[in-house]
């Protein structure tokens, strides 16, 4: 659980390192016309971030609580994401993160092995859910890198 936690509490760092320098038109550059921006995928992590406070709580709180699902492509549109500032979708997910974290850390064996219904993926554990969430948010910094990358390319900057 150590490493788990470890990998859950970096999250945030590691998108902060990735963004520096981040600015101008770089921030809604796109891989393609189905892709999300910079822009937009950080304010997808800060809204991820809320739902999974929420599941987290449920799960350690509630006796296999329901974990609703949201459709992230609505979200991105009626959310407005593609106008949130990116530094501020940042400093809100890093917010929530180590919240999140501070709950976490602490919590007895035990707890890890209780679980929520999922909506979409079923029986869920604590431990399931942190995986999935740190694993999100390393995913989600992948792809802010290759943005990135393709950007600087299109630019012909290296």
């Amino acid at each position: 659980m150590t490493e788990l936690l470890e990998r859950f509490r970096r999250g945030p760092e590691l998108l902060a390192v990735i963004l520096t320098g981040v600015y101008g038109e770089e921030i809604d550059f796109r891989l393609g016309p189905d892709e999300w921006s910079i822009r937009q995928i950080m304010a997808h992590l800060a809204d991820a971030e809320l739902v999974g406070a929420f599941r987290f709580r449920a799960v350690i709180a509630e006796d296999n609580p329901t974990l609703a699902a949201f459709d992230q492509d609505r979200w991105a549109a009626r959310l407005d994401y593609q106008k949130r500032k990116p530094t501020h979708s940042l400093e809100a997910f890093r917010r929530l993160r180590t919240e999140n974290f501070d709950l976490l850390k602490d919590l007895p064996e035990s707890a890890w092995s209780r679980q929520g219904m999922h909506r979409e993926r079923g029986p869920v554990t604590l431990r399931q859910l942190v995986e999935i969430y740190a694993g999100h948010a390393e995913g989600h910094a992948r792809k802010l890198q290759r943005i990135r990358d393709a950007y600087k390319q299109a630019k012909g900057k290296k």
